[in-house]
């Protein structure tokens, strides 16, 4: 993916892709976003249509508004809530049995507020496996989540959180451990 660096010179993006983001926002909005919450399948199959890698189990709801497909990663049996925005300038990979509450909003992008402009920078955004993304939180561009977090309704992550931790607030802090429960240790019970 080019950028360009000078959008005092034009757009951010190519020609290709910005088409592709229109073809995909019409194509969410005719074929999936009026469609009934139960069918998760379909809107997966729709998102894998763009290229994203879905895995199985997932379920987006209708209101998820998603930038760039091709730049979206879930693992199985996730659930990405109402109203979630997944703003994948950057690539997003989330893992397996991730909830990302309803309102959360990840943002793979920002831009360089030194320079005349202020260029694009993408920044990619890890959610490992067992997070919860809580109610109307952000994540920020270049953030790792790591096994087990979990970021309080509202939280603010600037920075990478730590495994089996819960965070919450702007910027989200500690608050305590997250008790490793023994279903956690074998994904054959899940």
């Amino acid at each position: 993916m080019t950028i360009n660096q000078d959008t005092r010179q034009g757009p951010s993006f190519s020609l290709s892709n910005r088409f592709g983001r229109v073809l995909w926002s019409t194509t969410w909005l005719m074929l999936a976003r009026w469609t009934p919450p139960p069918l998760h399948a379909w809107r997966a199959f729709v998102l894998r249509l763009f290229k994203a890698r879905i895995g199985h189990g997932v379920h987006v709801y209708p209101s998820v508004k998603i930038w760039a497909p091709w730049n979206l990663e879930i693992g199985d049996q996730s659930g990405i809530g109402q109203g979630v925005t997944l703003y994948c300038q950057g690539k997003i990979s989330i893992g397996k049995r991730v909830v990302i509450s309803q309102g959360a909003h990840l943002c793979g992008g920002t831009h360089d507020y030194t320079l005349p402009g202020f260029p694009l920078i993408p920044g990619n955004i890890t959610i490992e496996d067992d997070v919860w993304i809580a109610a109307e939180a952000f994540v920020h561009p270049r953030v790792l989540i790591q096994q087990g977090a979990i970021l309080g309704a509202r939280g603010v992550a600037v920075r990478d959180l730590d495994a089996w931790t819960v965070y919450a607030g702007n910027p989200a802090q500690k608050i305590k451990a997250r008790p490793l429960l023994s279903t956690f240790h074998n994904d054959s019970s899940l």
